[in-house]
């Protein structure tokens, strides 16, 4: 497969993600205004070298800086951190430089792998699907946007709780089989 082939296909798996489980399944309760809007970046970086990869990340920032139309980013590692542990090791980096850049405060990290695992459950516990995408990537997030979202929304402490207790409602199973079509889905609009 051709890098740009493969880079289509991450961003076409990602944005059926976003569709077809986060919004599907309501993981996150401000996700769908601002896809109908598109105002949701996709964005794939193909290096496998760290720095390349937080050097993007900065660019990133840079470009919300300068665009307002734009809300949140995902910037889909199609190159790097396959493994989870390297990816937190690259996650732990990325929020050091965003405080290094002065950009604490303004931008915020979500972190989603297609391993993700939450230090206290088992790997095939489905809740762990809250953080996991058909790739590795990064989720840069307006800060004040979030702020004002959250206010807004009742109870935002209980989001996550929520969102563990459906996807453990569905079932290993299920939850595995639609994060698999994610990627199904963009393979054969591929072809």
């Amino acid at each position: 497969m051709s890098s740009s082939t493969v880079e289509t296909a991450a961003i076409a798996a990602t944005r059926a993600w976003v569709t077809r489980f986060v919004i599907a399944h309501n993981l996150c309760p401000f996700a769908a205004p601002e896809v109908r809007r598109e105002r949701v970046r996709y964005i794939t970086v193909a290096s496998r070298n760290t720095e390349a990869v937080l050097q993007a990340l900065i660019e990133e920032c840079r470009r919300l800086d300068a665009d307002e139309t734009v809300e949140t980013t995902l910037l889909i590692l199609t190159g790097a951190v396959a493994a989870f542990d390297d990816y937190l090791d690259l996650l732990d980096l990325a929020e050091r430089l965003l405080d290094l850049e002065g950009y604490t405060g303004r931008y915020q990290l979500a972190s989603f792998h297609p391993d993700y695992c939450f230090a206290d459950a088992e790997p095939d516990d489905p809740a762990n699907a809250t953080n996991r995408s058909p790739w590795p990537m990064l989720h840069l997030l307006r800060e004040a946007s979030l702020s004002r979202a959250l206010e807004d929304y009742p109870d935002p402490e209980s989001i996550p709780e929520r969102n563990m207790a459906r996807l453990r409602g569905l079932g290993q199973a299920e939850v595995a089989a639609a994060l698999a079509a994610c990627r199904e889905d963009a393979k054969a609009s591929d072809s």
